[in-house]
């Protein structure tokens, strides 16, 4: 587990300091040695400053808000005693006003962090499912995924949006940037971190059944409920809320609903005896 936060931490940071480095060759393709520390520098600054903050990029991004204990009372407790389970700070809850069932989590990682889930997975998980859901993205804080995953989906909804900067060139520009933000979201994220995540999740809850349900209400709800934002955000979710078709298609990081599920319910291998008995 240490070996996959530290990776995800390098990954994280190489990141940032290569967007630092193209600043810096701008600087000098324009004016030499000269400009390249001054373009340097202020990408440090760049750097520095993202690190910080991206977290709050991405809340804005779904508008989320701050969601206080009086609001969710049971939902604090919930996330206070899984928090506790996974060892990291309990991060702060922020509810996205949406009909969709989903989550996830972003900031830096098992200190500071922040958790956002949609009214929609509030009204509509059972309590067990809405549980299998917050231990899966506190997997993702404990494994420092959130750092890389927001440091990604901050720059390819960058690059996406640049596109519009183009006018009548825009859908010109999309073409081209849309499969470059793309290529930087697989190379630096794996599907295995939704796998390991799953994994810890099942642990934290001491049960697979309530995240796995989890994700078969929320594949059953994606066919019923539209939902709109940036594609280029779909690693933070704890499922692929898009149709795989268009620029979405470029951007899917998921594994299939089919096969999580499956390797859930493999975790507890006797879950059919068990329901059969229980429905006798």
């Amino acid at each position: 587990m240490r070996f996959i936060a530290a990776r995800n931490v390098a990954k994280a940071w190489l990141l940032l300091l290569g967007l630092s480095a193209v600043l810096a060759f701008v600087g000098w393709a324009i004016g030499g040695v000269r400009l390249l520390s001054i373009f340097a520098f202020c990408g440090l600054l760049l750097v520095g400053g993202a690190y910080w903050s991206f977290d709050r990029v991405v809340l804005g991004m779904v508008q989320a808000r701050e969601l206080a204990v009086a609001e969710a009372p049971l939902l604090h407790s919930t996330v206070e005693r899984l928090a506790a389970r996974a060892g990291v700070m309990k991060p702060k809850l922020y509810l996205i006003p949406d009909g969709m069932p989903l989550a996830f989590a972003t900031g830096r990682g098992p200190m500071y962090s922040s958790l956002a889930v949609s009214s929609g997975c509030v009204s509509a998980c059972p309590p067990a499912e809405l549980e299998g859901v917050l231990a899966h993205e506190l997997a993702h804080v404990k494994h420092r995924d959130v750092a890389l995953q927001t440091a990604v989906v901050v720059l390819a909804a960058s690059l996406i949006e640049l596109s519009r900067v183009g006018g009548f060139l825009s859908r010109a520009l999309l073409f081209v940037l849309g499969p470059v933000a793309a290529a930087c979201v697989h190379l630096l994220l794996s599907p295995k971190r939704e796998l390991e995540a799953d994994r810890r999740a099942a642990e934290l809850c001491d049960s697979p059944h309530g995240l796995a349900d989890a994700l078969l209400r929320m594949e059953q709800a994606a066919e019923l409920v539209s939902f709109e934002a940036s594609p280029a955000t779909e690693p933070l979710w704890t499922f692929n809320p898009f149709l795989e078709e268009g620029l979405a298609a470029l951007f899917v990081t998921h594994p299939t609903v089919a096969r999580r599920v499956s390797r859930l319910r493999a975790l507890d291998p006797e879950w059919r005896d068990k329901v059969r008995t229980e429905a006798a």
